[in-house]
């Protein structure tokens, strides 16, 4: 590992000889990831995108790309479409990236069961702002806005990230 990859560590992530406080799953970490069962997965991960809300915060990276109210993200284990971002309307389950709070101004994507998923191996594990310290996620990891934010202007696609079991 280098300081350039994203390692989470019992005090945070890890990033660039700094420390990030972050909030992880409610499952915890696990090596054996479902859908749904709030677990943040272990391994080594790299960062493949960024989504921002253009309509409240400017472009965080040259590589971000915007999202509107029709983007969600599949979370059907059924879809043929499942954990990959899809446009609405939609009939399939799935959730809304563009969500009345903040949560989802920033989004970095990692390639956890993606591009070609397993079925029921969990979707959407995302790098975003999180609620409140402490406050758990359903498998992402979640930042303080500032903090989201002084990494992404940081990193770049293929950056690796770290989840020790």
């Amino acid at each position: 590992m280098t300081p350039e990859d994203l390692v989470l560590t019992p005090m945070g992530i890890r990033f660039q000889n700094r420390v990030f406080p972050c909030s992880i799953g409610r499952g915890g970490v696990s090596d054996e990831k479902r859908e749904g069962d709030g677990a943040t997965p272990a391994g080594g991960h790299r960062i493949v995108g960024c989504l921002y809300r253009a309509d409240r915060i400017a472009r965080p990276c040259e590589w971000a790309l915007p999202i509107g109210p029709r983007d969600l993200w599949s979370d059907d284990p059924a879809d043929a479409a499942y954990n990959l971002m899809v446009r609405a309307p939609y009939a399939h389950s799935h959730e809304r990236l563009c969500r009345a709070d903040p949560l989802y101004d920033l989004i970095l994507l990692t390639d956890w069961n993606w591009p070609d998923a397993t079925p029921g191996q969990g979707s959407a594990i995302f790098l975003h702002q999180w609620r409140r310290p402490g406050f758990p996620t359903e498998g992402c990891i979640a930042f303080d806005r500032a903090d989201l934010h002084w990494i992404t202007r940081r990193i770049a696609p293929g950056t690796k990230l770290s989840i020790p079991a």
